[in-house]
């Protein structure tokens, strides 16, 4: 199965990029696993273009990994090490990849230059998210670590800097705890969800603190994702619990169940009504938004961290790899034909038995009215 045409690709604790066919229902490891070790888990992922044919791959060791789909392997090994802790975010702009560690270290890594682009965000980052429309910016936010929004052509100060809710009905300070954030496409709009189970839009040409909050659950979130017409947000928590909620009235919608484990990982495709999730039960899952149906489940062995959506919709149009000969592809929809016809046999022997069994207990009530009383 060429690499090409997998449709969710996931990366895994222990270091494994695996993609999945959902048309064709497969799964396929691209790792060599004999060469793996703990100090190589994917902790962020990212296209390398909007062509989605290179995907780049921030492991725990500071190795980003470069695999292409065309060619099936990882054609490149960049050694990004500085700060402390895990990627929390992966981008590439202008020529540039873009990262961020947990210990706050922003880098942009210049090719074919040693003069790299480094500042601070802030400690104990939780993610880093780059503009999909003005790639030059990118947003940062954490623990104790205020939702932040930089422009990497003038780094010296951020773009906005958001300010903290008022204080609880008890007065007391309300903790920061920024999980996971988005640019709300066609205007200068964030979303983000909290530790503290909070979904919080801002408005930087408006106000610094959030113009819309609403909370879901009692247990911390842990991933989000716009849908494709950004009128909604699907959240993930900790329990493995998801949820569609309107950011226009700040209300539930309705909830996507299956998960068993805490969620790492969701994201929307950028126009069908489908959301991909995964997380520490080893599955992934792809619900339709619509009717909130679970439509596809594939077990994949590890515990997931990341995953990347393919922006394809012409699925039912993918029937054949090229280069596969189509009187196969007719031989096989044959073999489909005659099992699909074939009549089950067990279940005409189980409608014999029912039919039987009367007339044998019809018997035995007679010989006992007819025997003679002794």
């Amino acid at each position: 199965m060429a690499a090409r045409w997998n449709h969710v690709w996931i990366g895994a604790e222990t270091g494994v990029l695996k993609g999945v066919n959902l048309h064709k229902k497969r799964a396929a490891n691209y790792t060599d696993v004999s060469v793996l070790s703990r100090d190589q888990e994917v902790c962020a992922m990212c296209w390398e273009s909007p062509l989605e044919s290179e995907v780049l791959l921030g492991c725990l060791n500071g190795t980003v990994k470069v695999f292409s789909t065309e060619k099936e392997k990882f054609t490149e090994f960049r050694d990004c090490s500085g700060g402390e802790g895990p990627f929390r975010g992966l981008a590439t702009y202008d020529n540039s990849l873009i990262t961020c560690v947990e210990s706050g270290l922003l880098k942009v890594w210049q090719e074919g230059s040693t003069d790299h682009t480094e500042l601070q965000v802030g400690a104990d980052v939780c993610r880093m998210r780059q503009n999909p429309e003005r790639r030059e910016r990118v947003a940062t936010g954490g623990k104790e670590n205020e939702l932040r929004v930089w422009d990497l052509q003038r780094p010296q100060e951020t773009v906005f800097t958001a300010k903290n809710v008022r204080n609880d009905w008890l007065d007391l300070r309300v903790p920061v705890w920024v999980r996971d954030v988005h640019f709300i496409p066609a205007s200068d709009k964030l979303v983000t969800c909290t530790g503290h189970s909070q979904v919080r839009v801002y408005d930087p040409s408006a106000q610094r603190r959030p113009v819309l909050e609403m909370t879901y659950g009692e247990v911390p979130l842990t991933a989000l994702s716009l849908t494709s017409d950004a009128n909604s947000v699907v959240v993930g928590n900790t329990h493995g619990h998801l949820a569609i909620l309107d950011l226009r009235k700040g209300r539930l919608l309705r909830c996507l169940k299956g998960q068993a484990g805490s969620v790492r990982g969701v994201q929307c495709h950028s126009s069908l009504p489908l959301v991909a999730s995964c997380g520490l039960d080893r599955f992934l899952r792809v619900h339709n938004m619509v009717d909130s149906k679970l439509q596809h489940k594939v077990y994949l062995k590890s515990r997931l961290n990341c995953l990347l959506f393919t922006s394809r919709d012409n699925w039912e149009q993918e029937d054949m790899e090229p280069g596969v000969d189509a009187s196969v592809k007719k031989e096989e929809e044959e073999v489909d034909e005659i099992w699909d016809s074939m009549v089950t046999v067990g279940g005409r022997a189980r409608s014999k038995r029912k039919v039987e069994q009367p007339q044998r207990v019809g018997r035995r009530k007679k010989a006992a009215q007819g025997s003679p009383e002794v």
